[in-house]
């Protein structure tokens, strides 16, 4: 009896365009060699999940055969533009239908394919799976071999060559709280799903009553999952510091030494999204959504340590000298810098409804004004350590953001405060607020500075997509009146499964 053998037509379909890499000359000497080292190696590994982050810095992917990456890692894979066309509730924000869709971008008429093309140097095993499962980050290509001016991990890579131009190099640190509950059901949420309305939240239940600060005894309801977690990450490769309780009920606080800022843009999305796998395969359920409508839940946040590292001397730019202490001009000059731009790129820190809800006056602890201080947490920008460890700290992310762009707003900033040299003192009480809604950051971006950041295209396309959000949480407010104070249903099913 004969046995039929297929033969696939690997460089058609799926697969991006023959010789892609070699062609555009997209990767470096190091990417190179890990790529030949992934190729010596892949007889290890079932299946590769190439990823990447779409403009709410959620992870797209598509799981490959091992068989099939071989192809797709030089030559790129052809991959749906769907993530830059939908909103946060999947609602379609940019007509691809329409002879223009109106951000600049003519290959996503008709919703044409663009290219992902594998980052060899994120390639690495998940540890614990079957089968053997490898994770990737992906660099989106338009199919001429440029850029795709869509892609967040470009805007951070142009920053980063701007600080590369300049002999220095940006260190930055991650500092993220989210809530770890207990799923009540396996219900999926489906019932009334749909584009632009999501069904049903995750049902669940806290694992503890919160409010008794970094207690211990509070520490070991939530170990049983965040300690085996933290093992997870490690095996991983990820920096990570250290895991604590903080406020809310069953709230996390997870800290990671500090990266580089590709590493730590990378490793944040990976964090989130192998967190939120980890939780849901053991009955409980992650969410970095910043205020989720569970009683008495305290808002979280994502605080982004910063400082730059001048690369011939390797001296922290931040650090003063002498023995006062406090902040050198440089660093003086970099948060200026960071507060100037502060309206204008405040949407890529707190893109969502919710997240401003944590910016509230009422917050104790709320960094509601923009300034900077050094050790208050109630400014926008804290001033934390000296010598070789001075940094800031900026206080106002939601840990749902993008964070290729959150990251890129904030080293674009500060380097603009830098290249200007425009140094001030610390901002005293009474400074300007920062936004406090959506509608309020929406408008400081459409009349701001931020194409200087993201391009036209880009910010074109976030406009978009943010407006289609804002507007459809304000048409169900307009028909389902709540309490201003209260997280609403629509924000629980919009944000607190997904994220």
């Amino acid at each position: 009896m004969r046995i039929r053998s297929w033969t696939p037509l690997s460089e058609q379909g799926s697969v991006g365009r023959p010789s892609f890499v070699a062609d555009h000359g997209l990767w470096d000497d190091a990417q190179s060699a890990a790529a030949a080292h992934i190729e010596a190696e892949l007889d290890q590994v079932d299946l590769v999940r190439l990823a990447f982050g779409d403009p709410h810095g959620l992870a797209r992917s598509k799981t490959l055969t091992a068989d099939a990456f071989r192809a797709v890692l030089r030559n790129g894979m052809n991959f749906s533009p769907g993530p830059f066309l939908f909103d946060t509730g999947h609602a379609v924000a940019v007509d691809f239908l329409d002879a223009d869709p109106g951000v600049g971008v003519g290959e996503l008429t008709g919703a044409g394919n663009f290219v992902a093309v594998p980052d060899p140097l994120t390639f690495q095993i998940l540890p614990g799976r079957t089968p053997r499962t490898a994770w990737v980050l992906a660099d989106e290509y338009l199919r001429d071999g440029t850029p795709h001016p869509l892609s967040s991990r470009a805007v951070l890579r142009r920053v980063l060559a701007q600080y590369d131009s300049r002999g220095l190099a940006p260190a930055v640190g991650l500092e993220v709280e989210w809530y770890l509950t207990r799923r009540l059901d396996d219900e999926p949420g489906n019932t009334g799903n749909g584009f632009g309305q999501q069904g049903q939240a995750p049902r669940v239940a806290a694992v503890n009553a919160g409010y008794q600060f970094n207690l211990d005894a509070h520490y070991d309801t939530v170990a049983p999952l965040t300690d085996p977690l933290a093992l997870h990450l490690l095996a991983l490769g990820l920096p990570l510091r250290s895991m604590e309780h903080e406020s809310g009920p069953g709230q996390v606080e997870t800290t990671f030494s500090p990266m580089t800022a590709l590493d730590a843009a990378d490793a944040m999305l990976l964090f989130r999204t192998v967190t939120k796998q980890f939780c849901a395969a053991r009955g409980h359920h992650a969410s970095f959504m910043s205020q989720p409508a569970v009683d008495s839940a305290d808002p979280s946040g994502w605080h982004l340590n910063q400082s730059v590292v001048d690369l011939a001397t390797g001296r922290n730019l931040f650090e003063a000298e002498g023995p006062s202490g406090g902040m050198s001009p440089d660093g003086k000059a970099y948060a200026d810098g960071l507060l100037d731009w502060a309206r204008d790129l405040f949407v890529l820190s707190v893109p969502t409804v919710n997240g401003y809800r944590r910016l509230a006056a009422h917050h104790s602890l709320a960094p509601t004004r923009i300034g900077w201080r050094v050790e208050d947490r109630s400014a926008m920008l804290r001033v934390v350590g000296s010598g070789a460890g001075a940094h800031i700290e900026n206080r106002v992310g939601e840990p749902c953001a993008n964070p290729y762009l959150n990251i890129a707003a904030q080293l674009f900033a500060g380097l603009d405060g830098l290249v200007s040299g425009a140094a001030g003192g610390p901002a005293e009480p009474g400074e300007l607020l920062v936004p406090q809604s959506l509608s309020e950051s929406l408008d400081a971006f459409r009349a701001g500075r931020a194409a200087e950041l993201l391009g036209a295209p880009l910010t074109a396309c976030l406009t978009k997509l943010k407006e289609s959000e804002l507007s459809r949480y304000e048409t169900w407010c307009a028909q389902n009146p709540a309490q201003p104070d209260r997280t609403t249903q629509w924000e629980q099913r919009e944000y607190f499964g997904a994220y």
